[in-house]
């Protein structure tokens, strides 16, 4: 029965003023058609030109459209109840990319700029990454690992190049938080975990600061990649041991 979901929608829109940011419909932030409508599977998405070493990046759709106005929603605007519907698409491009791997999975958000999140009033990709692996199940755990070293600027408006070059050794892995996590989760599969694909850069990086501390990475995931971007890469990854 449609007419309670559809009297709650206008009562919040009443007191709120919230609209669909898929199609502003007034009501929820997503309305059920358009939640209805996102993607339900994923495919690896490399860009062009790709990272040296990039494990397999996996998105759950492309960057524009209601994917698009649902990242920018809940990052920019601060729209928290969007983090469900993000955390159920990134799952689905974390499920794709650990399709081959048996054995638990730990998700690592990238990290975000401190000043970035006072701005915001929140961590909107560490809340995403946090969603998926609810959805996911008790076998999947969300890691914080990663640091950003200071020095590192907005990423809007840089090229493939600048960003490579703004994001080069700007993470790192603290060594205490790596052996907590390989006592707690042995044997684990990590997946990099972020919002939007773009370049890689930012994927590179997240991967290096892992590997580098030890911990391999058997595959990215993402909401979405921006258009320009070529699908590509491939499935078959093998099996990663953590510890």
């Amino acid at each position: 029965m449609r007419t309670l979901p559809l009297l709650a929608d206008g009562f919040v829109d009443l007191v709120l003023g919230s609209r669909c940011v898929g199609c502003e419909r007034p009501g929820r932030p997503l309305c059920d058609r358009c939640r209805a409508a996102l993607p339900v599977e994923a495919s690896p998405r490399r860009p062009t030109p790709c990272p040296d070493g990039l494990v397999p990046p996996y998105a759950a759709g492309t960057y524009d459209g209601v994917l698009r106005a649902l990242v920018l929603a809940h990052k920019e605007r601060r729209v928290l109840a969007l983090a469900a519907p993000l955390g159920e698409l990134l799952a689905v491009a974390v499920a794709d990319a650990a399709a081959t791997a048996a054995g638990p999975l730990v998700l690592v958000p990238v990290p975000s700029r401190a000043a970035t999140v006072r701005q915001r009033g929140h961590d909107p990709t560490l809340v995403m990454t946090r969603a998926a692996a609810r959805v996911l199940g008790p076998r999947t755990v969300t890691a914080p690992l990663l640091r950003l070293r200071p020095g590192v600027i907005d990423q809007a408006g840089l090229d493939a190049a600048g960003r490579a070059a703004n994001l080069a050794g700007s993470m790192t892995a603290p060594a205490a938080a790596v052996r907590r996590l390989a006592r707690r989760c042995p044997r684990a599969h990590v997946v990099v975990c972020d919002d939007v694909l773009t370049t890689g850069a930012t994927l590179r990086e997240a991967q290096r600061a892992l590997e580098a501390a030890g911990v391999p990475v058997l595959a990215a995931a993402v909401v979405a990649a921006t258009r320009r971007r070529s699908a590509g890469g491939g499935s078959g990854v093998p099996a990663l041991n953590f510890g």
